[in-house]
């Protein structure tokens, strides 16, 4: 099956200087943080030794400081400059890596259509989460033909309506959000037409700096006037979210600062806040757990696919559905920090899943 792969690439340079490629520096200076060798992050990249010093020394001479500091029985560490470039880069791939893979699976579509594949695929719109994206990488493995756009919770349903999409990937929350939540979602989804497919339960909350220094407790705190804020982006489900909880607390959005600065994903916003840019965020525990940043649990929710009722005979939907219900899979979910996949693969009615509810 045709796959095409697109990933973040960065270049700098300083006036007229020719540009430094980035790529093998930050490959050999993620080597010396986790080895605190150079000889070790040059074998890991498959770099000689000497090529190794001079990607570093280039990159010195560019920015007049050194990358590196070695000290007696602590081997080679980065300097704060060399930290903040490995940052920068983290930062950028959890920004870009969704809308990369998401154009990825356009063109794999648009490809398809001229060469001899011209394969039919399920056309799979959801908002980004880690255990779908787990899931591409099996439906990858079984060459599963998936269109992939990853797109807010709200934009997914309405698509799935128009009949834009085959799957629609939202979030609800369980407990005393879920009706409100729900209310937004059932604008588009009609209990007569869709049914739904359990993919996993998760965590969300509060990402905090590591020991959590400002004391961080619930969204109260977040309009301390010290407290820096990153939001995720218009119309998420997260988003919607927060703004009912802020509003349950009786915490104006105004008083936030920081409030309308978005990230597109819960790793760039755990990435925008352990390169210091913020103190808290809100997301799911994985995110957190992979930044090594605090976490301040809020609520669990649960995300599903919707899907019209007619599509769940269709041959590539089974096989999907399949690959949902492998023991294989459930095992990947479980170990998501925060994940749990006791119903995954589950097919609901509607009223199973929340108990008759009303379109608005």
């Amino acid at each position: 099956m045709l796959k095409v792969n697109i990933r973040p690439h960065w270049e700098i340079s300083f006036g007229a200087q020719p540009a430094l490629d980035t790529a093998a520096l930050l490959g050999l200076l993620l080597g010396i943080q986790e080895t605190g060798s150079i000889a070790q992050a040059a074998k890991l990249v498959k770099l000689s030794y000497r090529y190794a010093w001079g990607v570093l020394r280039e990159a010195e001479t560019l920015f007049g400081e050194s990358l590196l500091t070695t000290g007696r029985g602590r081997g080679t560490q980065l300097t704060p400059l060399a930290q903040k470039l490995v940052w920068a880069d983290r930062r950028i791939t959890a920004r870009l890596s969704p809308t990369l893979d998401s154009l990825a699976s356009e063109l794999e579509s648009e490809l398809g259509k001229v060469t001899a594949e011209k394969l039919h695929m399920i056309r799979m719109d959801a908002s980004h989460g880690f255990a779908v994206a787990a899931l591409m990488v099996h439906l990858n493995k079984v060459e599963l033909p998936v269109e992939l756009r990853y797109r807010n919770s709200t934009d997914a349903v309405a698509a799935l309506s128009r009949g834009e999409c085959d799957l629609a990937g939202f979030h609800v929350p369980t407990g005393e959000f879920e009706q409100e939540m729900l209310d937004v979602y059932m604008r588009w989804l009609d209990p007569r037409q869709h049914c739904l497919i359990h993919v996993a339960v998760r965590h969300q909350g509060l990402f905090a700096a590591p020991g959590n220094p400002l004391g961080i407790k619930g969204v109260e705190d977040l309009a301390r006037p010290e407290v820096r804020f990153v939001n995720r982006q218009n119309g998420s489900g997260t988003r919607t979210l927060l703004s009912l909880m802020l509003n349950a607390a009786g915490v104006s959005c105004k008083s936030i600062t920081g409030f309308h600065n978005a990230e597109f994903t819960h790793s760039a916003v755990a990435a925008y806040i352990a390169s210091g840019m913020a103190d808290v965020g809100i997301g799911v525990r994985t995110a957190a757990q992979r930044f090594n940043l605090d976490f301040i649990p809020l609520v669990r929710e649960r995300y599903f696919f919707a899907l019209s009722k007619a599509a769940l005979q269709e041959p590539l939907m089974q096989q999907l559905i399949s690959v949902l219900q492998l023991p294989e899979y459930h095992q990947v979910v479980d170990k998501l920090t925060g994940y749990d996949a006791a119903d995954t693969g589950r097919i609901l009615t509607l009223d199973e899943a929340f108990g008759s509810p009303k379109a608005s």
